[in-house]
């Protein structure tokens, strides 16, 4: 509510910046102490655990991560697995929003609702009959198997929120496309594509940090650096003994693999808010 009175407006922007700086703590400072943590010698770690910085920032426990154990290999298979499993599973949504989102057919709501069901559905759930599901079709320790169990809870994700802006597009798109003789398929990939852009983008990248993130299934379906993701390979950081936690390698481990998702968002960030913003207003 907007006040004439200057000491009201004044208390309310201040209020207001307060709140956003609280927020803002809240969010970065983890990630800002991890990146201080990850600076931070082990020899000097247990001197300097509640410093607000290193005395000798170091990058030893960045090369320590890179030159060590593989991490590369993991980094690798955590870009292929998620990727592959968003392209995948955007394709599929592609198809399946554009016929629930657009097409009349006996039984689409409670398609719709089984749909929503799945993408809550707990992952141990499923652990067992998918871990029986990837040895039976050869697919353990690999990517594929991966992908195949990413798309399990990716693909329920991608098909709700893209069909949810499928249906906000002007049937007069679809009009104009099939009077000039296009297909449904012509349709869809020549003239609602281009418009459903900023929704691809922001699904993709919400459906890759998911996929990027997980570390269940990638714990399970694998069982060494062949396809093991950087979830695990982090979760698997041993020290000098048994008696030590590398907490300077894990940290700079993760950030690491924050600094990729840091980077799309910053890219895509206009796409980003199109596409979250796109869905609200009917066309």
């Amino acid at each position: 509510m907007n006040s004439k009175n200057p000491m009201v407006r004044g208390l309310s922007w201040a209020a207001f910046w307060i709140v956003v700086a609280i927020v803002l703590f809240y969010v970065l400072f983890p990630f800002y102490w991890a990146i201080k943590t990850s600076l931070t010698g082990s020899g000097q770690l247990s001197k300097e655990a509640l410093l607000w910085w290193p005395t000798q920032a170091s990058l030893k426990n960045f090369t320590d991560v890179l030159t060590n154990g593989g991490f590369l290999r993991n980094l690798l298979n955590s870009v292929v697995v998620a990727t592959g499993t968003v392209i995948i599973s955007l394709l599929l949504s592609l198809l399946a929003a554009y016929a629930l989102g657009k097409f009349r057919f006996k039984g689409k709501s409670v398609l719709m609702y089984i749909i929503l069901a799945v993408s809550v559905f707990p992952q141990i759930a499923v652990l067992s009959g998918l871990y029986t599901m990837v040895k039976s079709f050869g697919l353990y320790n690999s990517w594929w198997g991966l992908i195949l169990s990413y798309m399990i809870f990716t693909l329920p994700f991608t098909v709700w929120t893209l069909t949810s802006f499928v249906r906000e597009i002007p049937t007069e798109l679809e009009e104009a496309a099939y009077v000039d003789g296009a297909t449904p398929l012509q349709t869809l990939f020549q003239v609602l594509l281009p418009v459903m852009t900023p929704a691809l983008v922001t699904t993709g990248l919400l459906a890759f940090i998911n996929a990027w993130n997980e570390y269940l299934f990638a714990l399970t379906f694998t069982s060494d650096n062949a396809a093991s993701t950087v979830p695990v390979a982090i979760a698997n950081f041993s020290g000098a003994s048994q008696y030590e936690t590398p907490f300077g390698l894990t940290m700079a481990a993760s950030v690491i693999v924050t600094v990729p998702l840091l980077i799309l968002v910053l890219v895509f960030q206009r796409n980003i808010v199109s596409g979250l913003t796109a869905g609200a207003v009917k066309g």
